[in-house]
């Protein structure tokens, strides 16, 4: 007979107070605790949204001035030189040159419709536009000069959907390879301000060499030593100390300073209307497809400097944009075109603010140089040896960035390798070489002599013939299966 099974009690129901809640578990909290600040992470804005104090904005937004004053600076002194023009055109001019950098810099900053893709820009004249610039206004006049500009602008606008429709063949391996190039073009640009140009008077001048090293002393010092917000405008202080030692050694001229009036005003179409002529304008459209793949790499290298996730196809579009709207405004002031600069996404990197308030507050600045004459004589101060040193390792810094790019496009696979080699050796050339496709047509050296866009055109077009036509070919012909396999990896 067996024995009847015993059935355990039932447990007491546990009862609380209707006050006392019940106490949680840990485990189930921890993970309520991460979704939250997850979430929170999530509503917070993207440093490059995030807004700062507003003396703290202006000091950064000081800093990037002070090391980008020099371009807009050197490149109306040379129009001025080249074009033999007057000390009131040329007044008027500097005053143009840094309004539109101020207007370009804040549409690039925070976006206008269509324009600008809401980065940390800012806009600058000079370069191979202003070469071109004065090539034109030498053999047609100013006036067809600054119709070229116009119409490259319309051009631009023009050509940008094809353009946009190739961005997918500029991957990273092509990005990367490009912003090597430009910053060692930069590096060498920031030299040349330290240095002088090779066959003038004074040329490697020990002094002005000490100049630029003991700037780039004083900014490696105030990086180490510093912290928080000084240690973030080390770059600044580096520069004013370098000013200062080269007061202190006589190298400053202030005698300057109390010339000429307060209020400078820029003046519409200085050398008279404008005058449209496209084959006077032919090689600045040719540039601006140069210009174009540029911008590209600026806006991707600047994504990746600050951080933040773009959709290709929609920024380096805006970016484009912003571009032609300035420089087709510029043609009216008299100014060569107006091209968003990478120069200062070294500056965001060494200093580690992203925000692009920063540079908006930049164009706020640049436009308030543009009025007032006094600010823009007191900036002219600041000895071009000193301004090379600080350039120099903001620039080296770009190169940096493009090196990290690449590092991430598996430079193991022997075709990435040959790709990028290619396409840095010739892009290197004309910057390492100046001067060396003279015997060239001058319609085929507008192209060539550009390595910016020597190295996009030839990495873009060596990616697709390994990446996209060769396994293809391999793939049909049943032939170097290596390739097929490489290309689909």
């Amino acid at each position: 007979m067996s024995r009847p099974r015993r059935i355990p009690p039932p447990a007491p129901a546990r009862v609380t107070a209707p006050d006392s809640p019940t106490p949680a578990d840990p485990a189930d909290t921890a993970p309520a605790a991460a979704r939250t600040a997850a979430d929170a992470e999530r509503a917070a804005p993207h440093p490059v949204d995030a807004s700062r104090p507003l003396g703290r904005i202006l000091l950064f937004g000081v800093q990037h001035v002070l090391v980008m004053a020099a371009t807009p600076i050197s490149a109306i002194f040379l129009m001025s030189a080249t074009l033999r023009l007057d000390a009131g055109l040329t007044v008027d001019l500097l005053s143009a040159a840094f309004v539109l950098s101020g207007l370009g810099s804040l549409v690039q900053s925070l976006g206008l419709w269509k324009f600008g893709p809401r980065l940390p820009f800012v806009m600058l004249p000079g370069g191979a536009p202003l070469v071109l610039f004065l090539a034109i206004a030498d053999e047609h006049g100013l006036r067809v000069a600054t119709g070229a500009v116009i119409l490259t602008a319309v051009f631009t606008f023009a050509v940008l959907p094809v353009f946009a429709r190739l961005l997918k063949y500029f991957p990273p391996l092509v990005i990367g390879t490009m912003i090597v190039i430009v910053g060692v073009n930069l590096v060498k640009v920031g030299a040349g301000l330290v240095t002088g140009r090779p066959g003038e008077q004074g040329f490697a001048d020990p002094g002005r060499l000490g100049l630029g090293l003991a700037t780039i002393g004083f900014t490696v010092l105030g990086h180490l030593l510093l912290r928080g917000v000084l240690r973030q405008l080390s770059v600044m202080l580096g520069l004013i100390a370098g000013t200062v030692l080269a007061l202190l050694l006589g190298d400053v001229s202030l005698g300057h300073l109390s010339q000429g009036g307060w209020l400078d005003v820029p003046r519409l179409v200085p050398f008279g209307s404008p005058r449209f002529d496209v084959l006077a304008a032919l090689p600045l459209m040719l540039y601006s497809l140069a210009s174009m793949a540029e911008a590209t790499g600026q806006t991707v290298i600047n994504a990746e400097a600050v951080g933040k996730e773009i959709d290709q196809r929609v920024a380096v579009p805006r970016t484009i944009r912003g571009d032609a709207l300035v420089s087709a405004l510029g043609g009216v002031f008299g100014m060569p075109l107006m091209v968003t600069s990478g120069e200062n996404i070294g500056i965001v990197r060494v200093t580690g603010v992203r925000s692009r308030y920063v540079t908006a507050a930049a164009g706020v600045v640049l436009i308030a140089i543009g009025f007032l004459a006094p600010v823009t004589r007191a900036i002219s101060v600041v000895p071009a040896a000193v301004v090379g040193g600080t350039a120099m390792v903001v620039f080296a810094v770009i190169t940096v960035l493009g090196v990290q790019m690449l590092a991430r496009c598996d430079l193991d696979r022997h075709t990435n390798t040959f790709i990028c080699a290619v396409a840095l050796a010739l892009g290197l050339l004309p910057i390492l070489v100046p001067d060396v496709y003279q015997g060239f047509p001058s319609t085929v050296r507008i192209l060539l002599e550009s390595g910016v866009a020597v190295g996009a055109f030839v990495a873009a077009f060596l990616n697709i013939l390994f990446h996209h036509v060769g396994p293809a070919l391999a793939g049909r012909l049943s032939l170097r299966p290596d390739l097929r396999t490489e290309g689909n990896r």
